[in-house]
């Protein structure tokens, strides 16, 4: 049985500058298929632009308030809301708000640096 908690796991920064604490993947628990991270963007930041070339992410937002921009259209995420990024699609966070954007990241096949491709300031 492998079992993680969030707060053993150790905050790194991904290829596209948020902050994450991995809960399953290949830092963490030994999965093979997916990985399970908390994502944080500050108030008043954004991640850089970007897509994955083969990876699926399904985003659930958990705290503060946001918009997410995927291939040009913008929508606002709150608390609650679940946002499906097939691979191929540019997409970006923004954290409008007060307080940390906090959102669970599901990736599957699991996050890579590799499978990132940032697309503004390139």
């Amino acid at each position: 049985m492998h079992v993680a908690h969030i707060d053993d796991a150790e905050s790194f920064v991904t290829k596209d500058g948020s902050s994450i604490r991995e809960v399953a993947g290949a830092v963490s628990l030994p999965s093979v298929n997916q990985s399970l991270a908390e994502a944080t963007v500050p108030p008043g930041g954004a991640t850089d632009e970007h897509y994955h070339r083969v990876t699926e992410e399904l985003y659930y937002f958990v705290a503060g308030r946001g918009r997410i921009r995927i291939e040009g259209e913008e929508q606002e995420v709150r608390p609650g809301h679940c946002v499906l990024i097939p691979p191929g699609q540019r997409h970006k966070l923004f954290n409008d708000g007060d307080e940390p954007l906090v959102l669970l990241c599901c990736c599957a096949p699991m996050y890579s640096h590799e499978d990132t491709v940032i697309t503004e300031g390139a």
